[in-house]
């Protein structure tokens, strides 16, 4: 499972999910991606079930380049305790996804295989997400107006 070896502070704060991807909106890598439309926490089960599910589909063929990675810490109190006594401890890892964010790319395979990975990838995500084609290949043009 994704998760970091080593981190700095082992309990984190929650955050906002307000706003829109600062960074990774582009394709760079791949040929084809998965952009989310949505805020969202997704779990490194979720991150894997996508991973797998979309290189079964390509049946091992091509390239899958995983974009996020789970470096928050989630932390749960355990079941019938009572309020207060601090905070709970770590019991999973999730990365922070906004929207326009490039979830994953896909490179050498064909453009009809690509969407069907891809679209039984998004299937497994618990936001929406879209398939995108770097622009200036596949017949896409360089710059959208």
């Amino acid at each position: 499972m994704l998760m970091p070896r080593k981190v700095k502070h082992r309990k984190q704060q929650r955050g906002r999910l307000s706003g829109s991807s600062k960074g990774g909106t582009a394709i760079n890598f791949g040929d084809f991606g998965i952009q989310a439309l949505e805020p969202a926490w997704l779990t490194q089960r979720q991150i894997e079930a996508a991973r797998i599910a979309m290189t079964r589909h390509v049946k091992r063929g091509g390239k899958v380049w995983i974009r996020i990675f789970p470096d928050k810490p989630v932390t749960k109190k355990p079941a019938e305790t009572r309020m207060g006594s601090g905070k709970g401890n770590p019991e999973f890892w999730v990365a922070v996804v906004k929207p326009g964010r490039v979830l994953f790319e896909l490179g050498g395979v064909d453009e009809t295989l690509a969407r069907a990975a891809m679209e039984r990838a998004i299937q497994k995500l618990p936001i929406k997400a879209r398939f995108v084609i770097r622009p200036g290949t596949h017949g896409t043009p360089e710059v959208t107006i």
